[in-house]
């Protein structure tokens, strides 16, 4: 239909983009079209896609022009980035710019900017409770997200700006699942003392997005943050313990443990999991749960997603 409103998605394969691609074309009355951007066309995700009816473009955030071609004709525009592929903040932001640059030459009249907070804010780059990493950040894939939203206003694009939350899929794809020790028992080992942690099914963002682009020009401007629920590392512990069949531990890590297990990445998560328990309040302040189901009234409890992916979480035997 020629009055259907297309709405661009970058990263349309990845965890986001896909939930909102799955709620657009879901929804065949609802007078959106999705056009999912992704690298290769021709991926398994990408011909699924195409298969559920969506329009599959090809567009690089590395390639500024090739993002003006999959913006044009828009509606709307979803943007996404991908820092745990690169692990640049530098890089991260200037993507962010060829995205809202896109958009503004493409005239587009709604853009959702799924960001983080700059946690500079709180904790200076002198303040010593966690360490300064890569020399200008503490929580670099957070503050690069922050420090970019100015972005889109300075370019004067139309934009909400969706705040998310710690995906209980990492549990799945991220290695921050249960673990077996040497005893044989399961450990939940995250670093977060006896504090609640905001934490969302990552397909919940995408449908979230999608009541917002519902509303029209209605959350413009405006900073939306959105979870399932936010419970505690013990709470997580014993949900999954009834889920898997099987004692689950909390082990609360302390932060310069986690910040030092090697991994890439490491210390920028230690970093994160400290941010968000010393400013529990205004981290799940922001991200109201009741909130968050009135905008999308099929967001997830965890026992909820447990009781659907419990079993794709991988445990050693």
């Amino acid at each position: 239909m020629s009055d259907t409103k297309i709405i661009a998605v970058v990263g349309a394969t990845g965890a986001q983009g896909a939930g909102l691609v799955h709620a657009i074309q879901n929804d065949p009355s609802g007078g959106f079209r999705a056009r999912a951007i992704t690298r290769n066309v021709d991926s398994e995700k990408a011909r699924a896609l195409a298969g559920l009816g969506a329009e599959v473009v090809a567009a690089d955030v590395d390639d500024p022009e090739s993002l003006k071609r999959a913006f044009e004709g828009a509606y709307g525009a979803y943007c996404v980035t991908f820092f745990w592929e690169h692990f640049s903040p530098e890089k991260e932001m200037a993507h962010v710019r060829a995205m809202a640059e896109a958009a503004r030459d493409a005239g587009v009249q709604h853009v959702i900017w799924s960001t983080l907070e700059d946690t500079r804010r709180w904790v200076a780059l002198d303040d010593d409770r966690m360490p300064t990493l890569m020399e200008k950040y503490k929580v670099p894939h957070f503050d690069a997200k922050g420090e970019s939203d100015a972005i889109f206003g300075e370019l004067g694009v139309p934009t909400t700006y969706l705040l998310t939350s710690f995906y209980w899929d990492n549990l799945i794809h991220f290695g921050m699942g249960p673990q077996r020790g040497e005893d044989g028992k399961l450990a939940f080992n995250m670093p977060m003392g006896d504090k609640r942690m905001p934490g969302i099914a990552a397909e919940d963002i995408g449908r979230s997005a999608y009541q917002i682009f519902k509303r029209g020009g209605e959350l413009i401007g405006k900073t939306v943050g959105i979870a399932g629920e936010h419970p505690t590392g013990a709470e997580m512990a014993a949900a999954l313990t009834e889920a898997l069949g099987e004692e689950v531990v909390y082990n609360a890590v302390p932060f310069d443990v986690y910040r030092g297990l090697g991994f890439p990445g490491a210390e920028d998560l230690g970093n994160m999991f400290q941010f968000t328990h010393d400013f529990e309040e205004v981290f799940c302040g922001i991200r109201d749960v009741a909130s968050a189901q009135q905008l999308n009234p099929e967001m997830q409890t965890f026992d909820q997603w447990l009781a659907a992916n419990a079993s794709n979480i991988p445990l050693d035997s």
